[in-house]
């Protein structure tokens, strides 16, 4: 590691330059190269970050690999004079022609075909491109192979049981042997936010609490200025900030000399002191949804290890260190700690490596988008197929002559390759085009909880994707029509002079099998799709023991300082007091963490419990007298909090029903105590369970602690409900706010819902994206049942003429046609829901409330797929009931 405070040399990417270095071996001006290339990635680096640099450097040597690759193959392909004849002749660039020819005479047929296919190819591009950031990209730090999480052993919905305390983080740093280097950050960071006041108007900033040695162990180098000091990461050190780039291009307008400067934050003085790359976003890895604006030195020391459980550590292994080895190494250290120190609690690290932590809650949704994108690429390669099939006898003429002319089948074969291929090709621009302006928009998409969603865009390897599904896609959809099409039956059909070719029982039987394929397919991706939406249904109907509409929401942050908790706790009540008289406010609340966001937890005792039985876990919550009618959760009985609670009286708290039970089991909890550590608190209410940590999670056990006797919060969220238009609301409270503390920031206010919208929003990310394939596939399921059986219409206009000529009447044709349309779609719903209910048993853990074979999903699924089946047969049956039977029989 490089000193504190000095920005580490840049690096290029190991193997990329390893790779460079077998490229250029043996070449004269390889050392020129290497060298070259190192200085222009050294300009990079300081001009765009390391992060940045590194990719450069990976394209560069990619590009130089390519250009070598390509001048080799052309110098063996000249020495092999054979294959070189066969891969350059100029039989490809005739047929090529002849293609264009032929799409110039079809043109709607042609452009049909390219955004079929464009649509396959951009659905497997747009979700590779969603999925590279999260699961094949590397992080964007210094060598982010050798980066682990390092985290309690407690369930991970509360975030103070895997959250770790500052002593076990100087004890890893003092005694592990598996580490460059350990740091961390203060996870509850959330808590409190910073008041930014003076050079424009007040303004609510997210600031996160680093070690001293943040950066310096991922690899992160400032853009401007520099690393904290560990006399700034001391306790009560001098006050330091380091500005995200967003904040500094948004409040700042990118100006250099910002650093050295002080800002005041919370009433106080900090000094810049540098300001991070615009590739390093703490939120997008370590906390998505929650925008970060700056980092402040957070003191690894005595007095914050008082607090508990609050850091999240970060480390770095050594070289010869493995994720195993350094989980070894701290089981040893901690059990030589709990035997040196048995009083000591809090023992316990999990190690995984960094990639898993932040990509790993998502990695099975993420692998049910990769299949459901596979799904529809190979939904559109059977509907392309089936089109080009039916459509072959209208070539059969074409192909005839050029046999009868010399042409070999293996040329004709050719011909027909090239030409899907050219289709697929134009495609995969259209596919490219379409997983752009996705990608584009996902990385736009803000409050969803999904990491390096900031990161998704199409790059060089997206592209390398696409164009290697355009091509796959074309020789797929091709080789068959192609063999279908040389098939040795030209001598017939020179005999029958082109007339009246069409398809024999093997091809028609193959055309109805794809079309049986096509509803297969669909119907898996359906099913998916269909249990997804029913899921979301049900997290949405959850009660969430309070109403979320008409409720509007502020942090309040006030910039002066309170000398006690008695003349804070009256600033608290004024604010209430002024709000609650505002026209058309129904209610005022307020609480230290709403639901659906923040989180922490304690342990108390009830008052029967001994101080050796173990303790229970609760949400605490400091909240006022209104919160609980703001929020309209039931007081079940006892009373509600009250502003006569003061610090003179006794100690109350209320209960939600799951705690009742829980620590007072089959009895009255009202006017029993818990203790939280030493000290008695009497329980005056129950209050109905809210669903704290999330809708999928049950409510735990949560104690409600007054504001005016528990001063244990940074800042205080606000909860106003009312009546009338939020907009009205918002400036009438936000006047009021700033006329009790004109450097409080009041503007950045948020409806309620927008809590449960982000707390749903993975689970809405996916269901958009599947229920967009899922449109795809209903559209080309149409296409290709439509297609095939207009075709079939088409051959056998004959046929249909003289059944009707011999009494068959209009309805009995349009009913045979229907009916084989009913009998292909339910064979492909047979076998897709079999293979989509055993399918679906792999995703079973990621629903809710549904099963698998959850009925109103199957017969919704069946019904629409047999609806979308019958609608697109109905009008080529129709057309075929109106044939005009004397006509068609004198042509």
């Amino acid at each position: 590691m490089s000193p504190p405070g000095a920005s580490p040399p840049p690096h290029p990417p190991g193997p990329a330059r390893r790779l460079l270095e077998r490229l250029v071996a043996g070449d004269p001006a390889g050392p020129s190269i290497l060298g070259d290339l190192h200085e222009d990635f050294v300009r990079v680096a300081r001009r765009r970050g390391g992060f940045a640099a590194r990719w450069w450097y990976r394209r560069e040597v990619v590009a130089l690999a390519l250009d070598r690759g390509a001048a080799a193959s052309s110098s063996l392909l000249r020495r092999n004079g054979p294959v070189h004849d066969m891969l350059f002749r100029p039989g490809w660039m005739q047929d090529a022609r002849v293609g264009l020819r032929r799409f110039r005479r079809e043109p709607g047929f042609a452009l049909l075909l390219v955004l079929v296919i464009g649509l396959g190819v951009g659905a497997t591009t747009a979700v590779y491109s969603v999925l590279r950031p999260l699961l094949i990209a590397p992080l964007p730090f210094e060598h982010p192979e050798r980066l682990v999480w390092v985290e309690n052993d407690g369930d991970r919905a509360s975030l103070s049981s895997v959250t770790s305390r500052t002593s076990n983080l100087r004890d890893f740093r003092a005694s592990s042997r598996s580490f460059d280097g350990v740091t961390g950050y203060f996870a509850f960071f959330e808590q409190s936010s910073y008041a930014l006041s003076g050079d424009g108007p007040p303004e609510e900033l997210v600031g996160v609490g680093v070690a001293d040695d943040f950066f310096d162990v991922l690899g992160v180098t400032p853009v401007l200025g520099r690393d904290f000091t560990p006399e700034e990461g001391a306790w009560n050190g001098p006050p330091a900030v380091m500005l995200t780039h967003r904040l500094f291009t948004h409040r700042f307008e990118a100006d250099p000399d910002i650093v050295g400067r002080t800002i005041t934050l919370n009433g106080r003085g900090w000094e810049v002191v540098g300001v991070l790359p615009p590739s390093f976003d703490f939120s997008s890895v370590f906390k998505p949804g929650v925008p970060v604006d700056i980092l402040v030195p957070f003191a690894i020391s005595d007095e914050t290890d008082r607090w508990g459980n609050t850091l999240s550590i970060v480390g770095r292994l050594r070289d010869d260190a493995s994720v195993e080895s350094a989980q070894a190494d701290l089981d040893a250290l901690l059990s030589g700690i709990a035997e040196a120190q048995p009083d000591r609690w809090g023992l316990a690290a999990r190690v995984s490596p960094l990639r898993d932590y932040v990509s790993g809650a998502f990695r099975p949704v993420l692998f049910l988008l990769a299949g459901a994108a596979g799904t529809v690429i190979l939904l559109v390669c059977v509907n392309v197929a089936n089109v080009l099939l039916a459509r072959s006898p209208r070539r059969s003429r074409e192909i005839a002559v050029r046999r009868a002319l010399g042409a070999t089948r293996g040329q004709v074969v050719r011909q027909q390759l090239v030409e899907s291929v050219m289709l697929a090709t134009a495609g995969g621009g259209v596919g490219v085009l379409i997983a752009t302006l996705v990608s584009r928009g996902v990385a736009r998409t803000s409050g969803v909880d999904i990491p390096l969603l900031s990161s998704v865009q199409v790059e060089g390897s997206a592209l390398v994707i696409a164009l290697m599904s355009a091509l796959v896609t074309g020789v797929a959809v091709g080789i068959l029509p192609a063999l279908r099409a040389a098939d040795g039956s030209e001598s017939g059909t020179l005999r029958s002079g082109g007339r009246g070719s069409s398809h024999g029982k093997g091809t028609r039987g193959l055309l109805e099998g794809l079309v049986v394929a096509e509803v297969a397919i669909a119907c898996v991706l359906l099913l998916a799709g269909g249990l997804f939406l029913r899921s979301f249904q049900q997290v949405l109907e959850v009660d969430l023991g309070f109403e979320p509409e008409g409720a509007l929401a502020w942090t309040l942050n006030p910039g002066g300082a309170f000398e006690s908790v008695t003349e804070e706790a009256d600033f608290y009540r004024e604010v209430s007091r002024q709000l609650s008289d505002l026209p058309g406010v129904e209610s005022v609340g307020l609480i230290d963490a709403l639901p659906l966001g923040k989180n922490r937890s304690w342990m108390v005792r009830a008052d029967h419990q001994l101080p050796s039985d173990p303790p229970s876990e609760i949400f605490p919550h400091l909240a006022d007298p209104g919160y609980r009618a703001a929020m309209r959760i039931p007081l079940v009985e006892g009373r509600d909090l009250a502003w006569t609670d003061t610090d003179e009286t006794d100690p109350v708290v209320l209960l939600n029903e799951s705690a009742a039970a829980a620590l007072f089991p089959g009895e009255n909890a009202v006017g029993r105590d818990v203790m939280l550590g030493s000290n008695a608190w009497r329980v005056v209410g129950v209050v109905a369970d809210v669903r704290h940590v999330g809708p999928e999670r049950p409510a735990g056990l949560q104690v409600y602690f007054p504001i005016t006797q528990l001063w244990d919060y940074g800042t205080l969220d606000l909860v106003v409900r009312s009546d009338r238009a939020a907009a009205e609301v918002a400036d009438a409270v936000s006047a009021t706010l700033s006329g009790l503390d004109a450097s409080m920031p009041t503007r950045q206010v948020t409806p309620l819902p927008a809590s449960v919208d982000r707390i749903v929003s993975p689970r809405r990310f996916a269901l958009r994206i599947l229920s967009a394939f899922g449109v795809v596939a209903l559209v080309l399921v149409a296409l290709g049942i439509y297609g095939v059986l207009s075709h079939s219409v088409s051959e056998r206009r004959k046929e249909i003429a003289i059944r009707m000529a011999v009494g068959a009447t209009a309805e009995s044709v349009r009913r045979s046609l229907v009916l084989r349309t009913a009998v292909l779609a339910l064979a492909g719903l047979v076998i897709g829901l079999a293979v989509g209910l055993v399918g679906t048993r792999t995703v079973e853990s990621l629903l809710f409330g549904v099963a698998p074979t959850d009925p109103l999903t199957l017969v919704g699924l069946t019904g629409l797929l047999l609806g979308v089946s019958l609608l697109s047969g109905t009008v080529p049956a129709v057309r075929a009931s109106r044939t005009n039977s004397a006509r068609v029989l004198k042509e």
